[in-house]
């Protein structure tokens, strides 16, 4: 095992990090409070307490007091002591770990319908409790009961400090989801030490205030407003990363524009939503179809592109350079890093919870498919050798969507880009430490997921990813309305179907017409959304033709979708959507078969932002955060909940580091203080966006904060808590593989992008397989690129594959071409 797996895997204890004495400052300056103490108490609805036994004066079974158990997992001592040494009364809980490999241990209300609380679909309830505590890896954890399910674990809302004497805790669970009945809660103690808890309470949040009035048409109130903006995107970008001051760079490279790649013409922008502006910036390579995730520090890391478009012989296909660079949003440049090992066009980027990046897949610089990891090692800035990343020697193929898992493994949803998925199921999971690969089950058509999305859903603690749509540019079947959703804390994961995505209109070559049948889209858009919803938007029935137009807001917590208002343009192949600080979703580009461009940018409203005013964040005591911190904000009036969102790093509808972190609440009026993760699994580190949301779901405009703060900030700490981390997806149930054997590349087909070059530029796209209802004849097929707009198509060579030349002239698709039959 060399010296990364330690640093890749967060399943045994990761780096700390600290800022305990700063943070402890920012709160006193803003609310004078007691050393020691974390929140003033808020005020319920109700004066009564909902946990029975609440200091443990009854005795119980077991040794242990009525309506409480034991619970916890792993491998560790552990002891469970009723102790006279109580904040109120004779009697507290004392839970003591003297040994720790993993896991963790609880005193947690008695899991049944005696004991457990009864809770209400939809409401909050405030959780407080009474400590001593001589560890800092502790966390108040909740499960919850599904009524069809069972009890499952929940959610972990809050660590808390180290106190020698007796300190109170508050915190704000969230809404109860749908399908609950009951919830119980204690504290994990997850590091060697103890903790002593006392009178717990549980209150109901008071009844949100009635929804406000609409402020703009009722159509608009109910679906949403698209806007197409004035001012046009100068450049043909297919790369849209939103940067920690609120701007968006849009990178184009070559465009996809053979021309300007024999020119050396290469190009970005950014653009400013605040005046909006574009600002055109030199760009040094062709970063077209590259790779791109922000880093720690807020500069984007950008990785391969394209070193040369295909050769009208077949004699190769694209090419990716092994060129990093590293965009700075304060100068707005470019700056180059060492080289890659390896070629990677069309290469996956995950950033990982100690901020280095790992890389897949993509085509090398002999047009060969890349079987090499790539890993940007955050401490010494730079690509490491390849002798240094553990390898498996897997082709995982182009823009693999590789989602971090809460333990630090990888999840490869089954989204890609190009044809046929990997061999096996379609999805695996990834273990950097051991180095294996577990097949997933479950998604459905495994092989027509080319450009579907995938998400990890609305709250990144709840570990469920979405993937919707797809199809297959070699096939060109009709883009399917699939959607799959796996549940990533169950012992063994797998995809179980979701509902269909809604159809709209398409457009094939006559105007617009209803969707029929099971016709649904690839290129699709999956955007995450203040209110915890995702929007998903844009697409198109076939290779690079036939664009969808539909627009819906799919709800994780009910596992449906609601039709809004559709963008009016067409947003296909090279097309991106992204979130805006201030809540708004724009999208960009559109690249048809026939190689024209969109250069017209949306912008959609969506109805939480037309339901009168919005709350507003009214101060950040500290921007810096770090792991398992408690940060205090204040806001302008209510709150229902807080998040922090990973700004975009989207193309070709892949975006895996996309994520939103719940914080949960403590309340004392205005005074808000925002818990932390401790696991940088769930969030790793970066700027995010924090939004604060009230109970009718209308966000506030973000402010950025960022999470790990400086370096200085982040070095080992004895009272800094370690990360959290679960059993989750411990017994997996599919074929399990180790490193293949050593070789330098998989052959791939110079016509993976479903193109054949055998007719116009590169940047024209003549489909290999023209969809099923255009029948094999040169009247048909020729028929269906004048109703694509295509126009006059020169012939590359004598070769005539698709027989769109009968005269032979040159020209495809000519008078003499469509007569002779």
């Amino acid at each position: 095992m060399n010296h990364l797996k330690s640093r890749l895997r967060f399943r045994s204890r990761p780096r700390r990090f600290r800022i305990r004495p700063r943070r402890r400052t920012a709160l006193l300056a803003v609310g004078g409070l007691a050393a020691g103490l974390l929140l003033i108490s808020p005020q319920s609805a109700s004066a009564a307490n909902l946990i029975q036994n609440p200091g443990f004066e009854t005795a119980g079974t077991d040794g242990m007091p009525y309506c409480w158990e034991k619970s916890g997992w792993g491998d560790n001592d552990f002891t469970f002591t009723t102790v006279a040494d109580a904040h109120s009364g004779t009697k507290a809980m004392k839970v003591e770990l003297t040994r720790r490999v993993s896991g963790d241990r609880k005193a947690l209300i008695t899991e049944s319908a005696a004991c457990a609380p009864s809770v209400t679909v939809g409401k909050q309830y405030d959780l407080a409790l009474w400590y001593k505590s001589t560890t800092p890896d502790t966390s108040v954890t909740l499960f919850r009961h599904d009524t069809t399910a069972g009890w499952q674990y929940w959610t972990d809302l809050k660590t808390l400090d180290m106190a020698a004497s007796w300190t109170e805790a508050t915190v704000r669970t969230p809404e109860i989801p749908a399908g609950t009945d009951r919830i119980t809660w204690g504290v994990s103690v997850y590091g060697t030490g103890s903790v002593t808890t006392d009178d717990y309470t549980m209150d109901q949040v008071a009844d949100p205030v009635p929804e406000p009035d609409c402020t703009g048409t009722a159509e608009e109130c109910e679906n949403g407003r698209w806007d197409v903006l004035p001012t046009q995107n100068p450049v043909r970008s297919m790369h849209s990363v939103v940067l920690n001051n609120g701007k968006v760079l849009l990178i184009a490279g070559s465009g996809n524009s053979e021309e300007m790649f024999e020119a050396g013409t290469f190009t970005s922008a950014v653009y400013d939503p605040k005046n909006g502006t574009y600002k055109q910036i030199p760009t040094p390579d062709d970063m077209f179809c590259a790779g791109h995730v922000q880093l720690d520090d807020g500069r984007v890391l950008v990785m391969s592109g394209n070193k040369a478009y295909p050769a009208a012989d077949g004699s190769h296909g694209y090419e990716g350079y092994k060129d990093s660079y590293i965009f700075d949003p304060v100068t707005e440049t470019y700056s180059k890093t060492n080289d890659m090992n390896d070629g990677h066009w069309y290469p996956s980027a995950t950033i990982l919870g100690n901020g280095d990046v790992i890389s897949f897949g993509g085509l090398r610089e002999d047009s060969t498919g890349s079987v090499a990891a790539e890993l940007w090692s955050d401490a010494e800035q730079k690509w490491l050798e390849l002798w240094k990343v553990n390898q498996t020697w897997s082709y995982w193929g182009l823009y693999p969507s590789m989602i971090l898992m809460q333990d630090g493994r990888l999840f490869y949803s089954g989204s890609h880009v190009f044809g046929n998925n990997i061999p096996g199921t379609g999805s695996a999971i990834y273990d950097y430490g051991a180095n294996t690969i577990t097949q997933v089950p479950g998604l459905q058509r495994k092989d027509e997921r080319d450009q579907s999305a995938s998400v990890l859903l609305p709250p990144a603690q709840d570990q469920k990813v979405l993937t919707l749509g797809g199809g297959n540019i070699e096939s060109n079947p009709e883009a399917n309305r699939l959607t799959d959703v796996i549940d990533l804390k169950a012992a063994n994961p797998a995809y179980v179907a979701g509902p269909p995505i809604p159809q709209g209109t398409v457009d094939l070559g006559n105007g617009k017409v209803a969707q029929t049948g099971n016709q649904g889209k690839m290129y699709v858009s999956a955007v995450l959304l203040p209110d915890g919803k995702v929007l998903e938007t844009g697409g198109a029935l076939h290779n690079r033709a036939d664009p969808v137009f539909e627009t819906s807001i799919y709800d994780p917590a009910t596992n449906t979708f609601d039709p809004v208002a559709t963008d009016p343009e067409e947003r296909g192949y090279h097309s991106s959507a992204f979130l805006l600080p201030d809540g708004r979703v724009m999208t960009t580009g559109d690249n048809p078969g026939n190689g024209t461009w969109n250069h017209d940018v949306s912008i959609y409203t969506p109805p939480y932002l037309l339901k009168g005013p919005r709350p507003k964040i009214t101060s950040v005591i500290d921007k810096e955060w770090v792991y398992g911190d408690t940060q205090r904000i204040t806001v302008d009036r209510p709150i229902a909940k807080a998040e922090l969102i990973r700004p975009a790093a989207v193309t070709h509808s892949s975006d895996p580091n996309q994520r939103f972190v719940d914080l949960p609440l403590s309340v004392d009026g205005n005074n808000i203080d925002l818990n932390v993760t401790s696991n940088p699994n769930l969030a790793p580190p970066g700027w995010y966006m924090l939004f604060a949301v009230d109970a009718n779901g209308v966000p506030s405009v973000a402010e950025w904060v960022h999470l790990q703060g400086p370096t200085a900030l982040a070095q080992a700490s004895g009272d800094a808590p370690s990360a959290h981390v679960h059993d989750f997806a411990d017994a997996p149930e599919g074929k399990t593989t180790g490193p293949l054997k050593k070789t330098k590349s998989k052959k791939v087909s110079p016509t993976i992008s479903g193109c054949d070059r055998h007719y116009g530029t590169a940047n024209v796209c003549v489909p290999t397989t023209f969809p099923k209802e255009v029948s094999k004849t040169t009247a048909s097929r020729c028929e269906w690129l004048r109703e694509n707009d295509y126009g006059r198509l020169k012939v590359n060579g004598r070769d005539d594959p698709l027989k769109l030349d009968r005269n032979r002239d040159g020209l495809a698709c000519g008078k003499g071409d469509v007569k002779r039959r």
